[in-house]
């Protein structure tokens, strides 16, 4: 459903469902029993300027009436964020495809506390491209290619390879080296992730996540690693190093889920989207992009 409302500073207007029924007389009475717990005033002062819309743009007063509209649209008010020391490279960029090298740390999408300080609205802004939308999704704490789709008209396309997993993604780890471990190996489990648990888990199943891990060569006592997930579950990478018993160097979640503790910008987790490869839908070329960026605790080659 298409927002009545413009993308503002790099960010997409709330889109709320109202209740066909219940014990509120307008649309203004049930957003202030859900949210005026957060900004009562600036709830009401969002009404009463004829800021929160109807579909085609209408304006709501604070009489209008509940069961006059089935969504609204507003802008939320944001937070002030600090601006994370990191920077997005640009590998690509046309009128249909943009591909960007994310750094570590910065989410893919704005959500919870981070909604400026997401790659999506930093490159919207940047770049003076509303219609930006990413095609897949990066881990906040993993860094490397991804790419988004530029120009709504040819969008789809794009979508399709991912639906028919007609892209190939290899990604690099560094990680524990253990001699015992014959490699490469396919891992496949059955992964569920719930929005309220931070940790995906393994449970009983029909697998539906499968990696294929190889090891490229070890220094020192840690292996640098080759992985190439053949499904996409969150965290199916870093879930299936920690099962091997190999996990990511600096995952604060697997195998064992540490403390909350505030971000150290000297030690990213060592996962990093190496390459995205596909047969262009708009051009029928093969094309690869591959990330710019290095993983910083793998030991140097010796002199």
């Amino acid at each position: 459903m298409q927002s009545p409302l413009p993308v503002r500073n790099g960010v997409n207007a709330t889109r709320l469902r109202l209740p066909i029924e219940g014990p509120w007389e307008t649309a203004m009475d049930y957003v202030l029993d859900r949210f005026g717990h957060v900004d009562p005033t600036g709830i009401k002062n969002r009404f009463e300027r004829g800021e929160v819309v109807g579909l085609g743009g209408t304006p709501l007063s604070p009489t209008t009436p509940l069961t006059e509209h089935t969504f609204i649209w507003y802008y939320r008010e944001l937070p002030e964020e600090t601006r994370m020391p990191v920077e997005i490279g640009i590998i690509h960029q046309d009128n249909d495809l943009l591909v960007v090298d994310k750094p570590h740390f910065l989410p893919t999408t704005p959500g919870g506390t981070y909604i400026s300080e997401s790659t999506l609205v930093r490159l919207r802004v940047q770049l003076e491209l509303p219609d930006l939308i990413p095609m897949h999704r990066l881990d906040r704490m993993t860094a490397g290619v991804l790419l988004f789709s530029v120009n709504p008209a040819t969008r789809g396309n794009y979508q399709t390879l991912f639906e028919r997993r007609q892209i190939s993604k290899r990604y690099e780890a560094i990680a524990p080296f253990r001699q015992e471990l014959e490699l490469p190996v396919v891992v496949r489990n059955r992964m569920v992730k719930s929005r309220t648990y931070l940790l995906a888990q393994e449970v009983d199943g029909e697998p539906n996540a499968e990696s294929l891990i190889s090891l490229i060569e070890t220094r020192k006592g840690l292996g640098r690693y080759l992985l190439e997930p053949h499904t996409g579950k969150t965290h199916q990478l870093r879930l299936h190093m920690a099962k091997l018993g190999i996990g990511i160097l600096n995952d604060s979640f697997y195998p064992e889920l540490l403390p909350k503790a505030p971000d150290d910008y000297a030690k990213p987790l060592q996962l990093l989207a190496r390459s995205v490869a596909f047969r262009d839908p708009l051009t029928g070329e093969h094309v690869e992009y591959t990330s710019k960026l290095e993983l910083g605790l793998f030991p140097p080659t010796p002199e």
